[in-house]
């Protein structure tokens, strides 16, 4: 994986796909999710979204990603099962605390969601170049400042990661003790966040007297230096997602 972007250069037919048909799935996955309140067709979502990730060979990639939110997806099911306003059958205990099947169900729907929404954004950011990605939104009216901002987001965190091994290799080099215990590591890290932080407001600062040398505020019209070839099936994948949000919005409404 590129230190710079979390895109996972990889040959697959997902990988072909137009950045904005992925991210019209993407949303599309995510709102039919919450259209309906049905379990089984949620995790049918979900599984069609892991098929996507496997079908891209990046599924691996969004698991750290899915362990991350661990912690909500446990909050999620304790408040729900433990405080739900209607519960009444108890499912199991935790100890002295009974955890109810009506919250159960309802913290089961939430992860559904949580880990659908995850997994959905995964296939846009794993499987795109965030250039290609930016440069498809502002060719059809984003702002370039905005899409500069966007271009950033998707860029801090492996750019924060690879800032972060670099010192860390620089400090342990100098004889300061990385690994053991959880105590040293939390003492190793204390010394990293201030030339962690420096450094990244030091990048910023440069990157932008590159962007004004390059005239990035010109009011003049504007050229595309790599013209990505559009994907011939995009209309059919999209004609199809929007009918399948269509197909949700009918069921619901009529159930």
């Amino acid at each position: 994986m590129n230190q710079m972007t979390l895109y996972v250069e990889k040959e697959s037919f997902i990988h072909r796909i137009d950045p904005l048909t992925k991210l019209l799935f993407a949303f599309i996955s995510i709102l039919i999710t919450y259209l309906t309140a049905d379990r089984l067709f949620v995790f049918c979502i979900l599984l069609f979204t892991v098929a996507l990730l496997l079908a891209g060979k990046v599924f691996k990639y969004i698991l750290p990603v899915i362990g991350v939110s661990f912690l909500l997806i446990l909050s999620i099911i304790l408040v729900q099962g433990f405080f739900h306003p209607d519960r009444a059958t108890i499912l199991f205990a935790i100890g002295p605390f009974p955890i109810y099947k009506e919250g159960f169900s309802i913290a089961l729907l939430i992860t559904l969601r949580v880990v659908n929404m995850i997994s959905a954004f995964g296939v846009v950011i794993l499987t795109t170049k965030p250039d290609d990605l930016v440069e498809s939104l502002v060719q059809k009216g984003l702002s370039h400042r905005f899409g500069y901002v966007l271009l950033s987001v998707l860029q801090i965190i492996p750019q924060m990661i690879a800032l972060t091994g670099k010192i860390t290799d620089a400090q342990r080099a100098r004889g300061l003790e990385t690994e053991g215990s959880l105590w040293i590591r939390f003492k190793s890290f204390i010394p990293l966040i201030g030339p962690v932080v420096l450094n990244s407001l030091n990048e910023t600062r440069e990157r932008s007297i590159a962007l004004e040398i390059r005239r990035f505020n010109s009011k003049g019209q504007r050229t595309s230096l790599y013209e990505r070839e559009p994907y011939k099936y995009r209309w059919i994948i999209r004609a199809g997602l929007l009918s399948a949000l269509f197909a949700v919005i009918v069921w619901r409404v009529g159930s």
